[in-house]
């Protein structure tokens, strides 16, 4: 098989997988016309029409095109998003249907600077504040005002899609605005493991040590890429010591609270809880509002109040859902050269909110006993162990909220349990969640793994 026809078939199983993660309005304006130019030392080189698909995608689904290909290929460590003209008729991948070029949208916004890897389209005054994110918000403005005195480190954590990316960033830019003489960089945790290996490779880990201490201000995101990795989390930890101890500002995102982070060793875990943790949770009905709005009205486009609500409505997904839907709708009015139709925005996002996943409860079972490092077959025991007890119960009510499972099914289910059992399981959690935020916290991290 030649190369050209491996790296077609390597990005249509990539694409398969990706066309289930992400909206349907997202797959369809960013991953059209993409392709694999060529695969070399591990790096796969991903092929777009524009510099504006190309800045989106690394922007946005970087993370998600990396591991469905490293699912697919184990020969792909990483990627690299170029603009490229597609020679092979036979690899365009989806939507051949001729479109006004993306590079009439504006692209000013989307470069990086490439000195701190800081984005200057990820700013404060583009930034949405709601109930769902304020205190994370108003962490990064301490920060901002004293670095490495206040919140070091700043750990902001939360679901994919939430906005962490665009305010540890915001605060970035700011910093630089405010002391154009300090030295911030961003980058994320997989990228920092690459630098790392390389430099290992290369007999060249002075330079990378050195490298990284002479900063003011870092921002790592990602953090959770770093599971299991034993010697760039030696590395980390050095390089935190030396940079907390310099009074040097450390923030860092994660899609989950660093304690609940499988293979994270202990000594870091106590970094990160040292300063100050955070989390920014899934946007309210208004705060969607008020996304929709600020994102719409930045480029130009104003809809009436009713559409306004009804796409928060209809999308109640995470903030990338919204940005997707908002680049359709703007791409449509620009190539319509009008305001869109209520009919034709229905139209637009249609299917675009992913069906729930099905999970069998033996799935669930398997996460949660995963989750508390219990074996699985005690959660169908009798026994009253608190270390198992309070995962059971769990699983009950996420299988009654999440799945709306009956009461006798879930019993028959977990052991043969009268349904009176699962009741009061399901009820004791609920009035655990009202007062206990690390349980709320647990939930909510169990069921980003059920999505």
């Amino acid at each position: 098989m030649s190369s050209v026809t491996n790296n077609k078939n390597i990005w249509e199983d990539a694409l398969a997988q990706i066309e289930q993660e992400v909206s349907k309005a997202n797959f369809n304006t960013w991953f059209k016309d993409t392709f694999i130019n060529k695969v070399s030392d591990g790096v796969a080189q991903i092929g777009v029409p524009n510099s504006f698909v190309r800045d989106w995608l690394n922007n946005k689904f970087h993370k998600t095109i990396l591991k469905n290909l490293r699912e697919v290929s184990d020969e792909i460590r990483s990627i690299e998003i170029v603009v490229s003209k597609n020679n092979n008729k036979n690899d365009i991948i989806i939507n051949k249907k001729e479109e006004k070029n993306n590079n009439e949208l504006p692209l000013a916004d989307f470069y990086i600077n490439k000195d701190d890897n800081l984005n200057p389209r990820y700013i404060f005054e583009t930034f949405v504040i709601g109930p769902f994110n304020e205190l994370a918000h108003a962490a990064t403005q301490a920060i901002i005002k004293q670095p490495g005195v206040v919140y070091n480190p700043l750990f902001i954590y939360g679901n994919t899609g939430h906005g962490k990316t665009h305010l540890i960033q915001a605060a970035g830019n700011q910093i630089k605005k405010i002391s154009p003489d300090k030295k911030v960089f961003y980058l994320t945790s997989e990228k920092f493991t690459v630098e790392y290996i390389n430099a290992v490779q290369q007999n060249k880990v002075g330079l990378f040590k050195d490298k990284y201490r002479k900063y003011d201000v870092l921002i790592m995101d990602d953090i959770q890429f770093l599971s299991g990795k034993e010697k760039t989390q030696e590395e980390l930890f050095h390089l935190f010591n030396t940079l907390y101890d310099n009074n040097k500002q450390i923030i860092f995102s994660s899609d989950q609270h660093p304690n609940f982070i499988p293979g994270l060793e202990d000594r870091l875990k106590s970094r990160f809880n040292q300063g100050m943790i955070v989390d920014i949770t899934q946007p309210d009905h208004e705060s969607r509002i008020a996304i929709i709005k600020t994102k719409l009205v930045k480029n130009g486009i104003e809809l009436n109040d009713d559409v306004y609500d009804f796409l928060a409505k209809s999308i109640e997904g995470n903030i990338r859902e919204l940005e997707g839907v908002v680049n359709s709708i703007v791409c449509q009015t620009q190539l319509k050269n009008r305001k869109l139709s209520i009919t034709e925005i229905k139209e637009l996002i249609k299917n675009t909110s992913k069906p729930k996943k099905m999970i069998s409860v033996n799935e669930l079972i398997k996460i949660v006993s995963d989750f508390f490092n219990i074996e699985t077959e005690n959660i169908k025991d009798k026994t009253r162990r608190k270390e198992v007890v309070r995962p059971r119960q769990i699983i009950m009510y996420i299988l009654r909220e999440d799945f709306n499972v009956s009461f006798p099914t879930i019993g028959e289910k977990l052991g043969g349990r009268d349904h009176t059992t699962v009741i009061h399981s399901c009820e004791k959690i609920k009035k655990d969640l009202k007062i206990d935020n690390s349980l709320s916290q647990q939930i909510n991290q169990i069921r980003s793994m059920l999505t």
